[in-house]
């Protein structure tokens, strides 16, 4: 047997999973006219709201930190500011592509996001993790950021492509789960635990609300509930040890993360109901670790009170409502699932980060959407909201045609009675 007889279908199968596929989403790449809607205005003021609110108490939460660090107050916020300008109008942008056309991106997607999850295995550590690609020497890349959307993408064009079967074992969840294999191993090595469960969560989501494999899922969740326990308690799991050790109940360590634990307590309680006002927080003087990435919430609370905790859980609650709705309203099965990803995306965010500042999960070290430090995760974060957009546009142009013809129906036709010679 030839060498050439072996690699010549590889090389073609290669070439038709992502170049020719990325020359299919190019030439798909642009809305159709009849699907170009009106946005939802009401989820875009949502979102600004959303968005300024974060940047300002960004800004609060890590001027001392970025004095502390390298002597400039803005070191956190001016890059925050510049990412959230060109992500709003990155947003706007890919709101006007044709969200369909992303079913041909999503090999092309994965191949670069195991290349980019293998890339920083083999990159600098930070905190003994390799979870970052370092590009031009101060730009950082975080690969599981995009393997987040990936994994919304795999597993809404597989079930989408197999829609009739997807109520069965092997078309619902094993086939759409396998591909992803790849990731979680990926994030094991780094290690990066948090983003496996997130991973995992949200693809759940998905497989439930798009009625995937509903019949077996009361074997298939526990069976990988108490897999996925074991693994986080091995003894050899030193990461997740750490965490366990010094959450909740299970607290027996009150020096590193089990010291972050009860800063972040501290500062919640300080808080009070109107908290201590803005920029007067005490524990974000080097006393919380992570205060502008994993424990932002908590700064939160302490200088906007019980207050303005509630006001950002409404409004994070209202953009979810929101999300959801733009998924029921979805032309098709595909932007439905879409959707479903990207909203569960952001609600298993706020649900981890909340839940560790307050010491109800472990301290898993997730980000807060739109308030959290780092220009990857805002970037991807706004781009997928364009996706939302388009989603929503193809949604309400439907709508809009539906109206219109039941309108059309309900005319009555006029006759004119002619002249009778």
């Amino acid at each position: 047997m030839s060498a050439g007889s072996v690699f010549g279908p590889i090389l073609g199968l290669l070439y038709d999973v992502f170049f020719a596929n990325i020359f299919r989403f190019l030439g798909n790449i642009a809305l159709p006219r009849q699907d170009r809607g009106r946005v939802s205005r009401g989820f875009v003021t949502t979102l600004v709201v959303l968005l300024v609110y974060g940047l300002v108490v960004l800004f609060s939460a890590s001027y001392s930190t970025g004095y502390a660090k390298t002597g400039d107050l803005y070191q956190y916020i001016r890059p925050q500011v510049a990412v959230a300008v060109i992500g709003l109008v990155l947003m706007y942008a890919i709101s006007f592509v044709n969200y369909r056309a992303l079913q041909f991106a999503h090999w092309p997607l994965y191949l670069l996001t195991i290349l980019m999850l293998i890339w920083a295995l083999f990159s600098e550590s930070y905190n003994n993790a390799h979870r970052w690609i370092f590009l031009f020497g101060s730009v950082t890349v975080q690969p599981s950021e995009i393997a987040k959307f990936s994994s919304v993408l795999c597993v809404a064009t597989y079930t989408a492509t197999h829609y009739d079967k997807r109520s069965t074992l092997r078309h619902g969840i094993l086939l759409p789960l396998l591909p992803l294999g790849v990731y979680m191993l990926l994030l094991a090595l780094e290690p990066h635990h948090s983003a496996m469960v997130l991973i995992a969560a949200i693809v759940f989501t998905m497989l439930v609300c798009g009625g995937c494999g509903l019949g077996w899922m009361a074997f298939v969740v526990p069976t990988l509930l108490v897999g996925g326990w074991m693994f986080l308690t091995n003894e050899n799991n030193t990461w997740a040890n750490e965490r366990m050790s010094s959450w909740g109940l299970f607290a027996t360590d009150t020096s590193k993360l089990g010291w972050q634990m009860q800063q972040s307590v501290y500062s919640i309680a300080s808080g009070g109901l109107t908290g201590l006002g803005l920029g007067n927080s005490r524990q974000k003087h080097q006393w919380l670790p992570e205060s502008v990435n994993d424990f932002i919430f908590s700064v939160l609370c302490e200088e906007l009170g019980f207050i303005g905790a509630v006001i950002c859980m409404l409004l994070f609650a209202l953009f979810i409502v929101q999300g959801i709705m733009i998924a029921l309203r979805a032309p098709d099965y595909f932007g439905s699932m879409v959707a479903i990803g990207i909203t569960a995306q952001v609600s298993w965010q706020i649900f981890f980060h909340i839940g560790t500042v307050t010491g109800a999960t472990p301290n898993t070290g997730i980000s807060l959407p739109f308030f959290s430090a780092g220009g990857t995760s805002l970037l991807l974060l706004l781009a997928e909201m364009g996706v939302l957009l388009s989603i929503s546009r193809a949604g309400n142009a439907r709508i809009a045609r539906q109206e219109k013809a039941a309108r059309s129906a309900q005319r009555r036709p006029v006759y004119t009675r002619r002249a009778v010679n």
